[in-house]
């Protein structure tokens, strides 16, 4: 096949896509393997934490929460770090780490507090979720659509669900109520992942391996907690 034919093969996989297919699937690789040893590391760790009597039993104490919220501010502030070095490795790199292990260990918190049957529910439902996007996302790319527009509907969706997390902080709302909350956030992760996924395919550069996973890595699971407190809520 000539060079010629071989662009053409290219555009019809990728539509206006100019650059070398295999560049690309080589950095979608890379993003999908770190996405892996995050989401190893989290299964890990959140494991750990549920198991282990002495962690569960710690964060179900006041300076347990206050431990918590001090590893969730820390996650914020590496999450920012990470964004301003993700070009420097392997700085970028150590950043991810460190997020990664906070967020897992959030993810623990969170699975301490819901039953066995529900996390592996929870799980199972993610995976499926998950997976069942990331094909409709590829399958789509290669038939041409675009989900670049859906940036601006998912942040303004994102911040109406933290001012609604706000007000439930305050203002405690029924159970009908959080779940309807519950649905929407997964339908906004849900649609992230497509979002994500489209970067990655399209629009990524090839030094933004680092932050491309984080995002995946980030709407996977919230997706995954955002779960355990739809079937929490109808466990009830």
């Amino acid at each position: 096949m000539g060079k010629h034919e071989h662009d053409i093969e290219a555009g019809k996989h990728y539509p206006n896509q100019m650059e070398d297919p295999q560049l690309r699937w080589g950095f979608i690789r890379k993003v999908y393997s770190i996405l892996t040893l995050q989401l190893l590391l989290t299964v890990i760790i959140a494991t750990i934490v549920v198991v282990t009597p002495r962690i569960n039993q710690f964060f179900r104490t006041q300076t347990g929460l206050i431990v918590y919220l001090i590893i969730a501010i820390c996650t914020i502030i590496i999450a920012l770090l990470m964004s301003l070095f993700m070009n420097r490795h392997p700085l970028n790199m150590i950043m991810l780490g460190l997020f990664t292990v906070a967020f897992s260990v959030m993810v623990g918190v969170s699975c301490v507090f819901s039953k066995g049957k529900i996390i592996l529910e929870a799980s199972i439902l993610t995976t499926v979720i998950v997976v069942s996007l990331t094909l409709f996302t590829f399958w789509a790319a290669k038939k041409g659509y675009d989900f670049n527009f859906l940036g601006p509907f998912l942040f303004c969706a994102l911040i109406l669900i933290l001012l609604f997390s706000i007000i439930q902080i305050f203002f405690p709302m029924g159970s009908l109520v959080r779940m309807i909350i519950s649905f929407v956030v997964a339908l906004i992760y849900c649609g992230f992942i497509i979002y994500d996924t489209d970067n990655l395919i399209k629009r990524c550069s090839y030094d933004e391996y680092v932050i491309a996973a984080a995002m995946l890595y980030i709407d996977m699971i919230q997706l995954f907690v955002t779960m355990l407190q739809i079937l929490g809520i109808l466990d009830d």
